[in-house]
């Protein structure tokens, strides 16, 4: 009986927190194009519904009923399973993501988290790496020259900044002594990290942009050089497919900087107001995400190897050489 309930808990908290992610990566479609609006003096979407709050479905519905198109030279059965396999490691990545303590529900002790491993910051970088293997596989897949080089720079920008995103969560690592992602929460309850690490945290912001492809590292879309690059031949639900993965992973990259830098899921009141602090956090991520591609105008693709090989590299490895000496001296 005891399995069962347990085995319950573990198939709701799924179910949960799939259709509140889904729900948020709706939603903040029409966040971003309602700041961006602003940020261009436009009131951006506003027809559909009262203030635009029905877009995300009309957009839904249209690519639904899109017409999908499958090249004659494309690798069918790989260039239909692509956008699956990134969408479904954006969302397999928030199964390690505490989003709140352990609360106690009818009678039963729940941890607010789906499956909470011991190796779950390894588990993490491993899925963000399967989940530029769609991106990669969809623009070979395509059969399109565009596609493919998209593709090339998806996979080079990929080993660029996987490199400096590992080595910026080591000085975590290091403080919490610790790659269980609860723990690290809980190693932060005097001090959050990003106070104990900033420059830490500041690295990662940067290496989580160029991960999840935004402004100025939108190198495998960059339309203006690729025709909108790795998913250039993609249409209906297989194109939105890559958008909400692009955006699910967006909400992965901020839960992760919320949980390892932000304190996660702690702030002032009572213990179940924890997913509440999560969410605000994880949301002003997300408005930084949006501000800043607003902002910032797309950079030369030979100038975003530059700065990643010769520059945020060899910076993250002087931060956690600094980092672990000052961890061995006990000033952190």
């Amino acid at each position: 009986m005891e399995q069962l309930i347990t085995l319950g808990i573990m198939v709701v908290k799924n179910i949960v927190v799939v259709c509140v992610l889904m729900g948020f990566v709706a939603y903040t479609t029409l966040l971003e194009r309602k700041l961006l609006g602003r940020l261009q003096v436009r009131p951006g979407p506003n027809r559909v519904g009262p203030f635009g709050l029905l877009q995300p479905i009309a957009d839904g519905v249209k690519s639904f009923f899109k017409e999908d198109i499958i090249p004659d030279e494309a690798d069918k059965t790989l260039y239909v399973l692509a956008p699956g396999i990134s969408l479904f490691a954006a969302l397999s990545m928030f199964a390690v993501i505490p989003f709140g303590p352990t609360v106690e529900l009818f009678g039963q002790q729940v941890k607010l988290v789906i499956a909470d491993l011991d190796t779950g910051l390894l588990y993490l970088l491993a899925l963000a790496t399967l989940g530029e293997y769609g991106v990669v596989l969809g623009g070979w897949a395509s059969g399109n020259k565009y596609g493919v080089l998209g593709a090339l720079r998806a996979a080079a920008q990929m080993i660029s900044y996987e490199c400096a995103l590992g080595l910026a969560v080591i000085g975590t690592i290091i403080i919490a002594g610790s790659i269980n992602l609860s723990e690290i929460v809980n190693a932060q309850a005097g001090l959050w990290f990003v106070a104990k690490y900033p420059f830490g945290f500041i690295f990662y912001l940067v290496a989580g942009l160029a991960e999840i492809n935004r402004t100025p590292f939108d190198m495998p879309e960059s339309e203006s050089e690729l025709a909108c690059g790795f998913n250039i031949e993609y249409s209906s639900m297989k194109f939105a497919t890559f958008m909400i993965a692009e955006y699910a992973h967006m909400f992965t990259v901020a839960a992760i900087v919320t949980t390892l830098f932000l304190g996660g899921w702690m702030g002032p009141g009572p213990a179940y107001l924890g997913p509440l602090w999560f969410i605000i956090k994880v949301f002003a991520i997300i408005f930084f995400f949006i501000w800043e591609r607003g902002t910032y105008p797309r950079a030369r693709y030979d100038h975003i190897m530059h700065f990643g090989w010769k520059f945020l590299l060899p910076l993250t490895l002087l931060n956690v050489v600094v980092t672990a000496a000052l961890v061995a001296m006990g000033v952190l």
